[in-house]
């Protein structure tokens, strides 16, 4: 696979959210964003705070930009506070350097596009994630 179809973005959105209820997670959003930055998918379960999508959304395009899991993001906001505040700012302020914004890729390390999960904790977000990810047999990537 080279490219992410709707279909695969929105089997990763539902399988996320599945994963979520298998480990009671709060409620979460999921969006999808295909390689060239276009949302495929966005789902935001009902009780789930305001704002979780937008959360969600900076996640996932954070990664994308950056071309590296939100995890990595986080670290580098740690160590190089000035370059994340840049990066925040050179791409429109969509970008939320905690766990939860995931490369999806293919079998050969292609970047097809990524995943961007809020609603529980961080690493619980990313394990969503991941989850979406596998159950649409693709490769994750958290930036760990």
């Amino acid at each position: 696979m080279s490219e992410l179809t709707l279909k695969t973005a929105q089997t990763i959105a539902e399988a996320a959210l599945k994963t979520a209820r298998e480990k009671s997670f709060k409620p979460l959003a999921v969006v999808v964003y295909d390689a060239r930055g276009a949302m495929k998918a966005l789902l935001s379960e009902d009780g789930t705070s305001l704002k979780r999508a937008e959360i969600a959304m900076g996640k996932a395009y954070g990664a994308l930009a950056l071309g590296v899991g939100s995890r990595a993001l986080h670290k580098m906001a740690t160590d190089r506070p000035y370059f994340i505040a840049a990066a925040t700012h050179a791409v429109g302020g969509q970008l939320v350097p905690v766990p939860g914004g995931v490369l999806i890729k293919n079998a050969q390390g292609q970047v097809l596009g990524a995943v961007g999960v809020s609603g529980d904790t961080s690493d619980n977000d990313e394990i969503a994630a991941a989850g979406g990810i596998e159950a649409a047999g693709l490769v994750f990537d958290a930036g760990a």
